[in-house]
């Protein structure tokens, strides 16, 4: 796990002052009571550290428990659906593993701008010329090329890719990338891509 942002950080306090006023509840309520009182400590004292365990380590276990993509002998990559009904896929552009939405409705392959740092795409070199209607409205998109994509066995060369400037949860791997499989099936709730 990383260091702890601002955002972490508010949780956090907000645990701390929550934590405080069930701490203060119990104190006024058994003034008399002392043993009890430190005994229901102790208990509420375990479920918050439970909590922020638990939190914490939350995507590091739903990593574990969440089926991930199959690469076959026969040129066959299985892509299971998640539970949010979206299909998720891990590729390694220039040796990085970065982890993609698959978007068969998207033309392009769009990265974040810390996925296209993080593959060597340096973001002061790019030229933000073009355009994208997103969700979240209009941003800025500069047009990028990943020297290679290896995804299991199958590698490509010379990638088209637009890094978008604005904010997004995750890179998409459009049909740019997707074209370049002979077959793009969905059965079930698994996408099936064959070379």
């Amino acid at each position: 796990m990383g260091g702890m942002d601002t955002t972490d950080i508010g949780r956090l306090a907000y645990l701390v002052l929550l934590a405080a006023a069930v701490g203060g509840y119990f104190i006024a309520q058994h003034r008399r009571n002392w043993s009890k009182l430190a005994q229901q400590a102790m208990v509420w004292a375990l479920i918050f550290v439970g909590v922020i365990a638990g939190y914490g380590l939350w995507g590091d276990i739903s990593r574990d428990l969440a089926p991930r993509q199959s690469v076959l002998e026969s040129g066959q990559i299985e892509v299971p659906r998640m539970f949010d009904g979206h299909f998720y896929l891990t590729a390694r552009l220039n040796g990085e593993p970065v982890d993609f939405v698959v978007d068969t409705g998207a033309t392009d392959v769009v990265l974040t701008m810390k996925d296209a740092a993080r593959i060597g795409i340096d973001p002061d070199g790019l030229a933000f010329t073009g355009r994208a209607f997103t969700a979240n409205g209009m941003v800025r998109t500069a047009p990028a090329t990943v020297d290679e994509i290896r995804l299991g066995d199958i590698t490509d060369r010379n990638l088209r890719v637009f890094v978008n400037e604005g904010e997004m949860d995750q890179s998409l791997l459009g049909m740019a990338y997707l074209r370049r499989f002979s077959k793009i099936e969905i059965a079930g709730d698994m996408l099936v891509l064959t070379r």
